[in-house]
């Protein structure tokens, strides 16, 4: 089987190590220093699973890899639209496209991009870092990958590709309820990012303070109740089954954008809680707790640090 994995970081990185770990050939599609090293010293994935292929297959030009079986896409959604154009020459008749982005409007890009033939939808479940180019860190027990066709169907493509995760070590499931899957995680993320990135602080203060609990929980909330109005099956109450996760969840656990605030990096503020707040106005939901994140993270939605305003006579 050969997969292209568009993205090569924290997700890409570590689930493409165990899909090449398991027999698959893979081709990881990175850029800058993490390229560099992976073509010198191969990929290393240090935690509770320890894994170090010295040698692997690594680009940026997704033109030299040619057709794959699977193009798993990992990308930050603020790159989504490149790198639908770099990943045109890894499509064939035959090539099926799976999204492992955060957020629920993923698909609705490769919909635009892909014969919907090609797609299955797909989640991702993996707490890490790079801790150096061509080093990546699980910093969490928890991995998994569930993925699965739209129509609920069980097909042959996704057996084939749930036996590859299986023989690399990965939590696996193909799922005959993907969207509901897709937005279970949205629940969680939203939820997890939104206090995290704007409280600075890792879940573990945050679900212990009665004040801050309450506004993880209430973020939650607004989307389960956006998701329901969009006609997603969840349960009424899945906000509180959401915070009990967190109650189970490492102290010092945080979401990829708290990581990406401290570095400076471009946020995911617009897919995540941005999108909470868009697809309830489209159906007259309120969600002023997402509202708050976006207009919060505003200023650092596109990176580095915000400029500081003119200051005036008190």
């Amino acid at each position: 089987m050969r997969i292209a994995m568009m993205g090569s970081g924290g997700l890409g990185g570590y689930f493409g190590a165990r899909l090449a770990h398991g027999g698959a050939e893979v081709h990881f599609v990175a850029r800058g220093g993490h390229l560099a090293a992976m073509r010198e010293h191969g990929l290393r994935i240090e935690g509770p699973a320890a894994l170090h292929l010295p040698r692997v297959h690594a680009t940026d030009d997704a033109a030299e890899i040619g057709v794959v079986d699977f193009v798993l896409v990992g990308v930050k959604l603020w790159d989504t639209e490149t790198a639908l154009q770099q990943m045109r020459p890894l499509v064939g008749p035959a090539t099926t496209v799976i999204s492992f982005q955060n957020g629920v409007l993923k698909d609705e890009l490769l919909r635009a991009a892909f014969d919907a033939a090609r797609l299955m939808g797909g989640v991702g479940y993996v707490a890490t870092t790079i801790v150096q180019p061509g080093v990546i860190r699980q910093t969490g027990p928890m991995q998994r990958l569930v993925f699965g066709e739209f129509d609920g169907s069980r097909s042959a493509r996704g057996e084939r590709l749930l036996e590859a995760c299986l023989a690399g070590g990965i939590h696996a499931e193909l799922s005959p309820h993907i969207l509901r899957e897709i937005w279970q995680k949205f629940v969680f993320l939203v939820g997890l990012s939104g206090a995290t990135t704007t409280m600075r602080r890792t879940i573990g203060p945050i679900r212990e303070n009665a004040q801050t609990r309450a506004f993880l929980l209430d973020l939650m909330r607004e989307v389960v109740a956006v998701g329901r109005a969009h006609g997603v099956d969840l349960d009424a109450d899945y906000a509180e089954q959401r915070l009990k996760l967190a109650d189970d969840v490492a102290y010092d656990m945080t979401s990829s954008m708290h990581h990406d605030l401290e570095r400076g990096n471009r946020l995911e503020v617009r897919w995540l809680a941005g999108a909470v707040v868009e697809l309830g106005r489209q159906k007259g939901v309120p969600t002023p707790l997402n509202r708050a994140v976006a207009d919060i993270l505003a200023l650092h939605a596109d990176g580095g640090a915000a400029a500081p305003g003119a200051r005036g006579q008190p």
